[in-house]
């Protein structure tokens, strides 16, 4: 892969590592375990999360899924919580109690990304990656979520499944999926046999307008730049990043065909 197509998934990626990149899947004996966290205390924010699930319907989630404004912990077909992005605290508490204490990295604003604001990222095993931020983005998530491989083990020790919706996987294949989209929803990076791409899987986090903006004003100035906002915000949602046509990232919100830079 060349290096304008690495720098090409690292922007898109954000809070994702190069050497996150390009990961298949994972064989049951090889699922990572959360590691010990890097920083002292347990990894969770202090305040009251909204959300809750009890712990013995919290020792039953097989499955994780990244939808593209929230995350759905399952029991078999049984959904046990699912959790907004905008509730960061929730979000880190329910992962916390799963996988056991996460690695912790305090970030300043842009160290995990072109314009990406400051906060706290946990990781667990490696494999799942949240970086809660101080103030909510201007889409309204809190919290930015990246999964880096197919599964992880639990604080007891089980596997769980990692994936996007649909059932898709880092390591899974996607050539049908990328042929059969529009090009509205992927985005290619590189060429030839270096290529890259980023697919859309579900639309989410549509750009909203300022109210404050329409009061009072009937030029229909503020319509105008409502309108081309939306035009250079691309379309957001969960994504798959892919080495070749072979999912290497999932990431929620990750935007594809934005005109801004931030």
């Amino acid at each position: 892969m060349t290096p304008r197509t690495l720098l090409a998934l690292g922007a898109a990626a954000l809070a994702v590592t190069a050497g996150s990149l390009g990961v298949g899947p994972s064989q049951l004996d090889g699922v990572p375990t959360a590691a010990a966290a890097d920083f002292p205390g347990d990894g969770t924010p202090s305040a009251t999360p909204s959300v809750d699930v009890s712990t013995a319907k919290l020792r039953r989630v097989d499955a994780v899924e990244l939808d593209a404004e929230s995350l759905v912990f399952r029991s078999g077909d049984k959904t046990v919580g699912d959790v907004s992005m905008r509730d960061s605290r929730s979000t880190v508490d329910l992962l916390n109690r799963l996988l056991g204490t996460p690695a912790r990295t305090q970030t300043a604003i842009g160290s995990g990304g072109a314009c990406f604001p400051s906060g706290t990222t946990y990781t667990w095993g490696g494999a799942l990656r949240v970086a809660a931020m101080t103030t909510p983005a201007e889409a309204g998530n809190a919290v930015e979520i990246r999964v880096l491989k197919d599964a992880v083990r639990s604080r007891s020790g089980d596997p769980v499944a990692l994936s996007g919706p649909d059932g898709v996987q880092v390591g899974d294949d996607i050539e049908d999926e990328l042929r059969a989209a529009p090009r509205s929803d992927k985005v290619s990076f590189g060429s030839g046999d270096s290529r890259a791409w980023q697919l859309l899987l579900e639309p989410g986090w549509a750009p909203t307008t300022d109210d404050d903006a329409h009061t009072g004003d009937s030029s229909g100035a503020s319509d105008t730049a409502a309108d081309d906002d939306a035009d250079t915000a691309g379309s957001n949602g969960v994504s798959a990043l892919t080495n070749g046509t072979v999912v290497s990232v999932l990431g929620s919100p990750m935007p594809v065909h934005t005109q801004r830079s931030c």
